[in-house]
């Protein structure tokens, strides 16, 4: 499954974690973490085309499909 969504062009990235202690001091060294992309394997029904297409897409981009249409979507993302 890809790592990076082809609409959104969401992907992982570093951030810190939060600690408790955060407030008591201004050094408290608590290392990062990756954030992964809530990226999703979904099927989509094209009907300009008449065939689904299967793609791994973020949560955002289902959204986006949902209220712009999925033609439109994926041809301005040049999947189509």
């Amino acid at each position: 499954m890809s790592k990076i969504c082809p609409i959104t062009n969401k992907s992982s990235k570093m951030a810190g974690r939060y600690s408790n202690r955060v407030r008591a001091t201004k050094f408290n060294p608590t290392g990062n973490v990756r954030r992964h992309a809530n990226i999703q394997k979904k099927k989509i029904y094209v009907p300009e085309l008449g065939e689904s297409v299967t793609l791994n897409i973020s949560t955002k981009a289902i959204k986006t499909i949902n209220k712009n249409g999925a033609y439109q979507t994926l041809k301005k993302a040049n999947l189509i």
